[in-house]
């Protein structure tokens, strides 16, 4: 292969969409890019890269999720079914209703009584809570199915701003747009909860494509 044919099959590797981010942290080698051709749309591409030998290739094959009703918002507040803008990392811990699929973060299977705080006037707004309901549009976890047979939780909002919105998972599909989460078949959903990988300090990025170079 001649040194020009060589530089443009260099090119052709890291001329993706992660590799043009500028706002990952130095560790991240887990990225996963969620975007739609407008702010508006409620169906979009979703697409899991990773870092190897400090280039990023895609790991997994393009798949199509649900966002919110009102599509994406910079400007997220608390029951207005948009998806929130920016880059953000999961949480430590996944959830569900279903046992463990294989995930390599620490798993909690759903139980009576297990709630998302969604009570913006509440000490623990934004936070998993066990116990009496928490008030306000908090959700009952174990009631909620399909969507939370298994989930990850999207760090928006942590720490908790009263009223900017609450409850931003990555979950299970039920065929329409979501109140402001990212949702995916249960097979697309299994497989990328499987190959994220906490040592590898994962990001999900949420964005129209036409705002993508701000991250």
């Amino acid at each position: 292969m001649s040194p020009s044919a060589s530089k443009t099959a260099a090119a052709a590797v890291v001329a993706n969409d992660a590799s043009r981010l500028k706002t990952l942290p130095a560790g991240t080698t887990q990225v996963v890019i969620v975007q739609a051709a407008s702010a508006s749309a409620t169906t979009t591409s979703l697409r899991a890269y990773a870092k190897t030998g400090g280039v990023w290739q895609p790991a997994l094959s393009a798949m199509t999720a649900r966002i919110g009703g009102n599509g994406f918002s910079g400007d997220k507040h608390e029951g207005d079914k948009t998806t929130p803008t920016g880059v953000y990392a999961f949480d430590a811990t996944m959830y569900g209703i279903g046992a463990n699929p294989g995930v390599r973060y620490t798993y909690h299977r759903i139980v009576q009584d297990d709630w998302w705080d969604e009570n913006s006037s509440s000490p623990g707004y934004n936070t998993f809570h066990h116990g009496a309901n928490p008030g306000g549009p908090s959700e009952p976890l174990w009631q909620i199915s399909p969507q939370y047979t298994y989930f990850a939780v999207i760090r928006y909002n942590m720490p908790a701003t009263p009223g900017r919105g609450s409850g931003i998972f990555l979950h299970q599909a039920t065929g329409n747009a979501t109140l402001g989460c990212v949702s995916l078949p249960q097979a697309d959903l299994v497989a990328l909860l499987r190959w994220l990988n906490p040592a590898a300090n994962p990001r999900i990025v949420l964005s129209p494509t036409s705002q993508l170079s701000r991250y």
